[in-house]
């Protein structure tokens, strides 16, 4: 798409993409054009991923996060649901990402509040094709972005951290962060 004659931003993107092609990336074809994978010859098997998000804050706020009395109110049980619809939606918001049929998803939260810390962990189970890590890490994320929208009226220095994928299992090879 060229506007005033002249290629946008996206096209210039495009086109350096396309000049130099990597050939170890999945998702770019010989072209260098993005693409989506074709899963239909892989195995369906049971797939299971584990994210984490935390939510740095301070321990005040951290405080009223546990006891529920932010300017917002209760302020997990929001995140919770936002994490859980979220990852219902990961296909539609991440362009190159199949849409799988959820077989289970959960946001789970846990609060230190000497430290400041909020920290998700979302888990997502189907049976399928391909993995259901971008799911866990949507749920992740966007419970994490939620605990902030909840806190923002008392602490706008709050930050979201570490969105990390913890484990997966199915497919070709189970993985597993390992702990700091």
């Amino acid at each position: 798409m060229i506007a005033n004659g002249q290629p946008t931003l996206l096209d210039r993107y495009f086109m350096q993409v396309s000049a130099d092609p990597p050939s170890d990336l999945s998702h770019i074809d010989a072209s260098g054009a993005a693409r989506m994978v074709d899963v239909s010859g892989k195995n369906v098997t049971e797939r299971r991923a584990v994210a984490r998000a935390r939510v740095q804050m301070s321990p005040s706020t951290a405080l009223r996060v546990e006891r529920a009395d932010g300017p917002k109110g209760d302020v997990i049980g929001p995140a919770r649901l936002a994490g859980i619809m979220a990852a219902k939606r990961t296909g539609e918001l991440i362009p190159l990402c199949h849409p799988l049929g959820l077989d289970f998803i959960d946001v789970r939260a846990t609060i230190d509040t000497e430290h400041g810390v909020v920290e998700l962990i979302a888990e997502a189970r189907c049976i399928g094709r391909t993995g259901i890590e971008m799911e866990a890490m949507m749920a992740a994320s966007i419970a994490a972005l939620t605990v902030y929208d909840m806190v923002k009226g008392v602490e706008r220095g709050v930050s979201v951290e570490r969105v990390e994928l913890l484990e997966k299992t199915g497919g070709k090879q189970d993985w597993r962060r390992e702990e700091d």
